[in-house]
C-alpha cells in the first residue's frame, strides 16, 4: 500500500476529507441556529392558536453584560412585543389587518414598532449619542448646508406645523438625527431628517399632514431620547406614508 494508505480503500486524505465535511455541515447547522437567535414568530395566526417554532429549533439562551452594567437574555421569549391596534379585515385566518383608532398610532403596516429598551443610546462612556445641539456647543452646522434652524415646517398638505428650533446630533456618527420643532399649536416634537426635505426656504415633510404632528409621540427628556422613543417617534412618520390621506390606500391605478 501507498505512504497514507490505512486498508486498500482508505487513506488518511480520505478521512481527512469525511471529518471536514462533517465539520462544515455542523458549521452550517450552528449558524442557522445562531440566525435565529432572536426566535419564530411566534403567533399562529389564529386567537389562542398553537405556539409555533421552525427548523432549525431555537439556540439556547445567553446571557449578555453590557458595558453599563444591565444583563440581557437571548433569546428572550417572555420580552413583551410592540403593541398594536388593528383588527382583521376579513374572516378568514391570515386575513390583512387594518387599524383601530388613530391610524398613526395603531403600530400596523409602515407604523409597526418593536419594543426596544427604553433607555438612551449611549457612547462608550455611557453619554447619550443623541443629544440637541444647545447641549453640546462643540458641534454645528457646516457653512456650506442650510442651517434649518427658524425655518418653517410644512406637512403634505402645505400647511405650516411649525418651526425648526433645534437639532439633534448623534455624536457617535456624526450626524443629524432630528429636528426639534415648535408646533404652532404648542409643544415640540422631533422630526427624524430622513423624512424631512430641507431647503432655503423651509422644511418639507411629505409623510403628515400640517395638523397631523401634533400625534407623533414625545420624548420624557428634553435632552435625550431612548431606543423605544426612537421606534415610535418614526414609526409614527412612516404610518403617516400609508395612512395620512385615505387616499394613500388606494390602488395608484
Amino acid at each position: 500500500m501507498e505512504t497514507g494508505a490505512i486498508t486498500q480503500y482508505v487513506d488518511v486524505a480520505q478521512i481527512v476529507l469525511y471529518l471536514f465535511w462533517l465539520f462544515f455541515a455542523g458549521l452550517i447547522y450552528y449558524l442557522l441556529r445562531e440566525n435565529h437567535r432572536e426566535g419564530y414568530p411566534m403567533e399562529s395566526g389564529r386567537p389562542n392558536g398553537p405556539h409555533q417554532e421552525g427548523w432549525p429549533p431555537v439556540p439556547a439562551a445567553k446571557t449578555f453584560t453590557h458595558p453599563d452594567g444591565h444583563v440581557s437574555t437571548s433569546p428572550d421569549l417572555q420580552r413583551p412585543d410592540g403593541q398594536y391596534s388593528a383588527t382583521p379585515m376579513h374572516g378568514w385566518n391570515g386575513a390583512p389587518i387594518e387599524p383601530v383608532g388613530n391610524p398613526l398610532l395603531a403600530g400596523v403596516g409602515p407604523g409597526a414598532w418593536a419594543a426596544r429598551a427604553d433607555v438612551p443610546d449611549r457612547d462608550m462612556e455611557g453619554h447619550a449619542k443623541i443629544v440637541p445641539l444647545r447641549t453640546s456647543p462643540e458641534h454645528g452646522v457646516a457653512k456650506r448646508d442650510v442651517d434649518p434652524r427658524g425655518l418653517s415646517v410644512y406637512g403634505a398638505d402645505g400647511a405650516v406645523a411649525g418651526q425648526v428650533v433645534d437639532l439633534w446630533v448623534d455624536r457617535m456618527e456624526m450626524m443629524f438625527r432630528y429636528l426639534e420643532v415648535e408646533l404652532a399649536s404648542g409643544g415640540r416634537r422631533l422630526l427624524p431628517m430622513t423624512f424631512s426635505r430641507i431647503k432655503r426656504d423651509g422644511v418639507y415633510v411629505q409623510a403628515l399632514l400640517g395638523a397631523q404632528f401634533a400625534d407623533v409621540p414625545q420624548t420624557r427628556s428634553t435632552e435625550e431620547i431612548t431606543l423605544l422613543e426612537e421606534e415610535k417617534i418614526c414609526a409614527c412618520y412612516g404610518a403617516g406614508t400609508l395612512y395620512a390621506t385615505a387616499d394613500r390606500q388606494e390602488p395608484l391605478l
